[in-house]
């Protein structure tokens, strides 16, 4: 059993205002794996009180960039040092299959990497050359930190949603109170003891599990000055809302519905081995997950039997189970949702190719569904248009180029994507019509030194890299 029943607040372990503890349960079989304090407004207040006094003081704001760099390369250095610990315990709040929680420590590596060399280049000061050679004035533009920033974060990859903010924000120089969710509990008071152990002066950084009442208290408090948020577009929606109405800076990474564009002249088999992660990784809770499989009239029946063939290969259950590679949803009320997308799509007409609502065999006691594929969808139908958030595949024919395309771009949502085809430069060529903030080619990688986020109601904003990390300043033009 793992508790936490004090809350990391300005970087000290402290009581928290309300001592019950909330149980963590277990997605695989819904048993108690630990216990945690959670945050309460006036928790929220003194974490702020905090980051504000140490923000005006500037011990942290007024440090030279390359101080601040060395700092955070050294909790970067610790996260990597105890990178298997923070995967077992994202599987085992989460139910993110093993394969997965291991798989993304690399990738933390890759991202910090990224940001750290951001730093190191970032132009904090520049003079620039007058436009006007006889002006007797010269401009020095800065780049410094906003003050205090609220980053707030989803339940479905922790770790990668709190680096992805907490290490841009500290590199410029502001104090950050890091809100995660309830279920993440354990993992995030994980990262708190690697913050705690990383160097920073006192009251710059806090980390709150909390729930949604206390999320909208922080967002709309007066003392933060930027809002940084990951989750659904409805919650997205909310703090924009909250952020306009008081002149708060904020950035948005909300939902996604993102299609995977197979191409007449693809290698199908290699295709759907990388849709195999591109479309089902963390099983299927994913933002990004390409979950729309677009295929041509010409081969639609070979990708709807390749998809049916892979999924019906994956093996479901125990997230500790090494052969797993689908495992439970986070809650029972998610189990839920997903199920009643798949029988709405039964409703809407789709032909179920594989999978269906029913549970499966000797996995009642937690929060497993079947992963299921949907042939003969219209684009136009909900399974097709909204987030469902699992392990459900629709595949949509198209009848040429333009009309791929077409379907693709018909969404609300445009985060991800993905082009398939033995033609790089073709398939690059149609990844430039497709209007969403990243895509890949052929299942390449993501690459952190290039900005994520996305275009329509995925959000507002970027992060990662030399973008990323200038979301978390202001400019400064002082002539001379």
């Amino acid at each position: 059993m793992i508790t936490y029943d004090r809350l990391f607040v300005g970087g000290s372990w402290v009581a928290p205002s309300d001592t019950e503890l909330l149980d963590i349960a277990s997605p695989h079989d819904r048993t108690v794996i630990g216990r945690a304090a959670q945050a309460q407004p006036a928790d929220v207040d003194r974490a702020l009180v905090a980051a504000r006094r140490s923000f005006e003081e500037g011990a942290w704001r007024l440090t030279p960039p390359a101080e601040r760099i060395a700092v955070l390369r050294r909790f970067n250095a610790l996260r990597e040092e105890n990178a298997e610990k923070a995967a077992h315990l994202i599987s085992l709040e989460n139910g993110s299959a093993g394969w997965f929680t291991r798989a993304g420590q690399p990738g933390l590596t890759r991202q910090a990497n990224a940001y750290l060399k951001a730093a190191e280049e970032f132009g904090w000061e520049e003079t620039l050359v007058p436009s006007d050679p006889a002006s007797p004035a010269r401009s020095v533009v800065r780049r410094e930190a906003i003050g205090v920033v609220a980053a707030v974060i989803p339940w479905n990859s922790p770790f990668s949603s709190a680096t992805s903010k907490i290490l841009p924000a500290l590199l410029a120089g502001n104090s950050v109170v890091l809100k995660v969710s309830p279920e993440n509990s354990l993992s995030m008071g994980f990262l708190a003891e690697l913050l705690e152990r990383t160097g920073l002066p006192e009251g710059v950084i806090s980390v709150l599990p909390a729930d949604r009442k206390t999320s909208e208290y922080l967002v709309s408090h007066p003392e933060v000055d930027k809002i940084a948020f990951t989750g659904s577009t409805r919650a997205g929606r909310r703090i924009a809302s909250i952020a306009g109405e008081q002149l708060k800076r904020v950035s948005l990474e909300l939902g996604g519905k993102s299609a995977a564009v197979i191409l007449p002249d693809a290698d199908i088999a290699a295709a759907v081995a990388g849709l195999k992660f591109g479309s089902l990784l963390n099983n299927g809770e994913s933002c990004i997950a390409q979950s729309r499989i677009l295929a041509p009239r010409s081969r639609y029946e070979e990708v709807v039997g390749a998809l049916k063939e892979l999924v019906e290969s994956l093996k479901v259950g125990d997230p500790g189970d090494p052969d797993t590679f689908i495992g439970p949803m986070i809650r029972p009320d998610q189990q839920d949702r997903v199920r009643a997308y798949i029988r709405l799509g039964v409703e809407e007409g789709a032909r179920l190719v594989t999978g269906g609502a029913q549970i499966p065999d000797g996995l009642e006691k937690g929060n497993y569904v079947t992963p299921t594929v949907f042939a003969d969808v219209d684009n136009s139908m909900r399974i097709a248009q909204e987030e469902i958030f699992g392990p459900v595949l629709v595949v949509i024919a198209y009848e040429d180029e333009d009309d791929a395309v077409r379907i693709a771009n018909d969404s609300e949502y445009g985060l991800s994507g993905g082009v398939w085809s033995t033609d790089e430069e073709h398939a690059l060529a149609v990844a430039r019509r497709i209007r969403t903030g990243t895509v890949t080619v052929n299942g390449a990688p993501v690459a952190f030194d290039g900005p994520f986020g996305g275009f329509k109601n995925s959000g507002i904003g970027r992060e990662y890299g030399t973008v990323g990390l200038g979301t978390y300043t202001e400019y400064k033009t002082i002539t001379v």
